[in-house]
């Protein structure tokens, strides 16, 4: 968590709002060293589902089981 001083958030208000929508990372807002306020993002953060879609790529076969079928017999 990003760590700013009350009178530098005053100067860089829209700045450091922008900043936190873009990067969705919280600021603690301090005065003479002890917290007074968290920035945190508004809304809900991006959708788990299809957030790796085009960084992570599948090779295989991912709906086989990764244990043959015969080593379950055993198991049981």
């Amino acid at each position: 968590m990003k760590t700013i001083s009350a009178s530098e958030f005053r100067n860089r208000c829209h700045a450091v709002l922008a900043e936190v929508h873009s990067t969705r990372e919280r600021v603690l807002v301090t005065k003479r060293g002890k917290p007074i306020a968290r920035l945190v993002p508004a809304g809900r953060p991006p959708r788990f589902i299809g957030r790796l879609k085009g960084i992570i790529k599948i090779v295989g076969d991912i709906k086989s089981p990764v244990v043959p079928v015969e080593a379950w017999k055993i198991l049981r």
